[in-house]
């Protein structure tokens, strides 16, 4: 699925974020400064955004941004060529159940949008956290039910009306557009995510919510 929207993937989170997305994006980034030394890792990596974003905070680091839809990342390295030219961002193949690198090998792992996709929620926690340096940070950026008293019933009906819709337009792909806001309802809560994350042994796990509630950051140290 991920692979067929990827040509219009930047334009549909433009559109459906209002261009919010960026700014969520560089806030999840900079949740990555106080990190040990060492490469970066950006999981579900998609079109490059946020291993792009990564690569400014982090000047002198290599990152790694892996994907398993091809399709994505071939988007992902056309935007990469122009901004990258000491090949510092590497892009990779890679199943997030079943990292292909060895423990301990990243300062930080971060995601954007990947957790509510994974067929195994914890064993995707795990190994971002086998694959993190100790005292390495993980950062995930995830959509989540509003809870904002007010907008909540409006934010709601947005996602699965209006977004669907826009999905069939622009996107050409209404089920992509319809999958998103039900995997937003079975997601789980801010709280019971950061649960989650402490039980696969994170420390120090907080979360952030942003753009109204919508999506939040949870951060946590290995």
């Amino acid at each position: 699925m991920f692979s067929r929207i990827a040509g219009r993937y930047d334009l549909m989170n433009g559109l459906m974020t209002f261009g919010m997305h960026n700014s969520w994006r560089r806030a999840a980034a900079r949740e990555t400064i106080p990190s040990p030394g060492g490469p970066g890792l950006d999981l579900a990596t998609g079109t490059g955004d946020l291993a792009l974003e990564l690569g400014r905070v982090h000047p002198y680091r290599t990152i790694v941004g892996a994907d398993f839809a091809h399709g994505m990342l071939t988007i992902a390295e056309e935007k990469r060529r122009p901004e990258d030219s000491g090949g510092r961002i590497r892009l990779v193949e890679a199943d997030a159940l079943s990292l292909p690198f060895e423990a301990r090998t990243f300062a930080f792992v971060t995601s954007a949008f990947l957790l509510r996709n994974l067929a195994d929620l914890r064993q995707g926690l795990a190994e971002m956290r086998r694959v993190s340096r100790p005292g390495g940070r993980v950062v995930a950026l995830e959509i989540t039910q509003a809870d904002l008293p007010g907008w909540a019933p409006l934010i709601r009906a947005y996602f699965h009306h209006v977004v669907p819709r826009v999905g069939a337009l622009v996107g050409g792909d209404r089920e992509a557009y319809t999958y998103l806001p039900q995997s937003v309802d079975r997601f789980l809560t801010p709280p019971g995510l950061c649960a989650l994350m402490e039980g696969v042994g994170l420390r120090g796990v907080k979360c952030r919510r942003l753009g109204f509630g919508t999506v939040t950051i949870h951060t946590g140290s290995a």
